[in-house]
């Protein structure tokens, strides 16, 4: 049962590398996680504050590797043009979309006032 696991979690950590190493957006995503927890240390944010961000950060790195794994997939399936696997690409980009869309409003309402604060 253990061995099971561990080699589980090893195809896991073989699926971040190959995503860090591969994906431009993963890498982006990353950064921008990075600026977050720095400003929310320069900005003293709450414990709440915090809590969320590190919430955001990671909800998107699960919902660009679900649709990483989607664009993988459906490679392997087709490479040519078909509307159907077309479809399901631009589904799945559509989702990451809207979270980053989503959570960087959030980042905003949580940034700004304390970025505008620097200025007055």
């Amino acid at each position: 049962m253990v061995r099971y696991h561990t080699i589980s979690f090893k195809h896991a950590w073989d699926g971040l590398i190959w995503s860090l190493k591969t994906q431009p957006n993963y890498r982006i995503h990353l950064f921008l996680s990075f600026l977050s927890i720095i400003g929310g240390f320069y900005f003293k944010i709450s414990y709440f504050e915090f809590l969320l961000i590190i919430f955001l950060i990671t909800v998107g790195l699960v919902v660009e590797t679900i649709n990483t794994g989607l664009e993988q997939t459906t490679d392997a399936i087709d490479k040519k043009i078909r509307e159907d696997i077309k479809i399901a690409k631009d589904v799945a980009a559509a989702a990451m979309l809207i979270y980053a869309i989503g959570s960087s409003i959030i980042a905003l309402i949580i940034f700004i006032p304390r970025i505008f604060k620097l200025f007055i």
